[in-house]
Parts: C-alpha cells; sequence; structure tokens
C-alpha cells in the first residue's frame, strides 16, 4: 500500500543521512512508485476511460445518482482516481453552488483539470494543444472541453459563444484566464477577453485558488521545468511523492454591469490573496 510504501522509504533515508545518499535514495523511491503507480494507471485508463466516454451520451445526464447525475459523477470518480494516482491530496475550502457560474482558477500543472473535475462537474475551455495529450485529451474531448487556438480570433469568437449558451442553459464552465500554464510561480495576469461571456449573460464569476504544497510549502514543481514537455513531466509526477492540493472555492463575483478587464482584475485579485496567504494558515 502506498502507507507502508513511505515507511520503507523512510526507514531508508535514515540509513542514509548524508545528502548524496537522501539522493539517490529519493530517486530510487521514486522509481519504485512507478512499479504499483503505472499498473494502476494502465488499468483506470483501461476499465474507467471507456466507463467515462459512453457515459457521455444524454441518457446519463438524465440518471440521478446521488447529489449528481450519472455523467457528472462518473467524470467525478474518473478525476478522483487520477488523483489518487499520482499521489494527490485534496485539501479544499468552500464550496461550489449550484447553478451556471463561470469559474476562473490560476493554472499550475496540467492535473489542474483532473483536480478540479474532482471537486464538480464542469465544461472546460482549454489551448487547442490538449487535444492531442495522451490520456487527459482523450477524456477532454469526450467531455465536452471547448477548445480554442490562442491568438486566433475566429476561434475565440466561437468558443465566447458556446460558452454563453452553456451559461444560459445553467451550465458550469471553467477557465484558466492567465492564458495557459507560464513560467514561475505565483499567480500570473488574468486576460480579459474570457471573461465576456460572462458579462453577456448575466452569471457570476467564481474564482477558484489552486496551489500545491509539500511539507506545508509551496511545491512550484508541479509545473513544467523548462524545456520539459508533458510526457516527461508526467513521469516525474508520477513518480514524486505525496502532494497536498489546497484549492479555494472564493466568494462568487457578479458580473451584471462590468466591464471585461476590471472584472478579470477582480476574480485576479481574490486568487492571488488566496494563493500568497500562508499554508499553515489555512
Amino acid at each position: 500500500t502506498g502507507r507502508s510504501f513511505s515507511l520503507i522509504v523512510a526507514l531508508c533515508g535514515r540509513l542514509a543521512p548524508n545528502s548524496s545518499g537522501l539522493l539517490i535514495m529519493s530517486t530510487l523511491a521514486g522509481y519504485l512508485r512507478l512499479i504499483y503507480r503505472v499498473p494502476w494507471m494502465l488499468l483506470h485508463i483501461l476499465l474507467g476511460t471507456p466507463l467515462v466516454v459512453v457515459c457521455q451520451y444524454p441518457w446519463a445526464e438524465a440518471i440521478p445518482f446521488g447529489k449528481h447525475t450519472l455523467k457528472a459523477a462518473v467524470a467525478i470518480w474518473w478525476s478522483r482516481m487520477i488523483c489518487r494516482i499520482f499521489g494527490i491530496r485534496i485539501q479544499g475550502r468552500g464550496e461550489f453552488i449550484p447553478g451556471a457560474q463561470l469559474v476562473v482558477a490560476n493554472h499550475i500543472s496540467w492535473l489542474d483539470i483532473p483536480l478540479m473535475h474532482r471537486l464538480a462537474a464542469m465544461g472546460f475551455v482549454s489551448k487547442a494543444e490538449i487535444k492531442d495529450w495522451p490520456v487527459i485529451g482523450f477524456v477532454a474531448k469526450s467531455g465536452g472541453t471547448l477548445f480554442h487556438q490562442r491568438g486566433c480570433r475566429d476561434s475565440s469568437s466561437g468558443v465566447g459563444a458556446v460558452m454563453a449558451k452553456r451559461l444560459e442553459e445553467g451550465g458550469r464552465v471553467a477557465i484558466f484566464p492567465e492564458g495557459g500554464i507560464l513560467p514561475g510561480p505565483g499567480v500570473k495576469r488574468f486576460h480579459g477577453r474570457m471573461f465576456a461571456a460572462a458579462i453577456d449573460t448575466a452569471t457570476p464569476v467564481q474564482p477558484v485558488m489552486l496551489r500545491y504544497l509539500h511539507e506545508g510549502r509551496h511545491d512550484h514543481d508541479m509545473t513544467f521545468l523548462p524545456g520539459e514537455h508533458f510526457v516527461a513531466n508526467f513521469f516525474r509526477l508520477l513518480r514524486q511523492g505525496r502532494r497536498v492540493a489546497d484549492v479555494a472555492v472564493l466568494p462568487l463575483i457578479e458580473s451584471a454591469g462590468k466591464q471585461r478587464k476590471p472584472l478579470a482584475q477582480e476574480a485576479e485579485r481574490a486568487v492571488r490573496t488566496a494563493f500568497d496567504a500562508d499554508p499553515a494558515g489555512g
């Protein structure tokens, strides 16, 4: 089990107290994690992913399953398992309320997507490149993710229209308004263009703060390292030890009568304030 494995790693660390020994043991521990995480991931892909795809059809949305529909419950389960496989434990504050919302969050890792899906069902707006990513791209397409080509005005216009339609239908749409996973720690500038759909439909904006912690401190290595491609990042994160995903669902922001830029700045301030708060303070 994961707990037994952690005890073994801790014991090995005591047997190799010098820095070079700890580095060797840490590297060895990472590859040992692959022994159980890779088969676990393959099993989840082979059994779980087809279930997610099947449940994207309209009939699954009409079947209640606990607090959710069957479609939403399966998507949340799939994402929960992804987080568990990667050793991510969620520490959450606040709750999503029912109804239409434009969910906006800072973006650190591709794991942000299953992490947020773990908390509530929502449709994402993502960059077009994600369609070609292994596993995540396939499930994203099956789950109705809206893909846009960055820098393409026609693509942004079409995505904006579909976003507005989903919000008018009472759906929850999620965006990463920083414009992608950008280098460097901290919250980046929120771009206002994707907030137009919320303003046009008078839909509230739901800011969400994401950060990853290790031993009570910010873990900035969850993002892409310089020159690191998706596959390398995938296996590096799969090798690492347990991490805490600190997620804060912040107070809603009304969008009616506001302009895009001030609305984006208000959401950015809320997320940055939560991100910069001392992790030890909860």
